[in-house]
């Protein structure tokens, strides 16, 4: 397969797998949690957050050692899951504040993914002999 086809079929694939592995591990997910002191958290656990961010990061070391560009997927990683976040996070949002936390996972997203695929490339590139 043409290099430029398999780094667009990854990035479709890898942008797919991104969205699942939100909804599996955030998605479902909207209800808070109030403590024995009225404080309330959520939607999110901590864990839930590790989990999701760890198979993302193997996700994306995945698609760059299988010949996916590293810029193209991580862009294809970002776009993906904060579609995904901003969407469900629109629809139970009154305030209009989702907009501010959707910048902020864009933001987290694209260095995050764009350290980890370049990172994941310079490693696994062969260096001079």
């Amino acid at each position: 397969m043409n290099p430029a086809l398999r780094s667009l079929t990854g990035a479709v694939a890898l942008a797919a797998a991104t969205v699942l592995t939100w909804y599996l591990w955030l998605g479902r997910d909207t209800e808070y949690q109030v403590d024995a002191n009225g404080v309330q958290s959520g939607p999110y656990t901590t864990g839930q957050v590790a989990g999701c961010v760890l198979t993302l990061v193997v996700l994306l070391v995945a698609a760059v050692l299988l010949g996916v560009r590293p810029l193209v997927a991580a862009a294809a990683m970002t776009v993906a899951f904060t579609a995904a976040w901003t969407v469900q996070a629109g629809s139970t949002d009154e305030s209009g504040l989702f907009v501010v936390g959707a910048i902020l996972v864009f933001g987290g997203m694209a260095i995050g993914t764009a350290v980890v695929a370049i990172g994941t490339h310079a490693v696994r590139r062969p260096g001079p002999r």
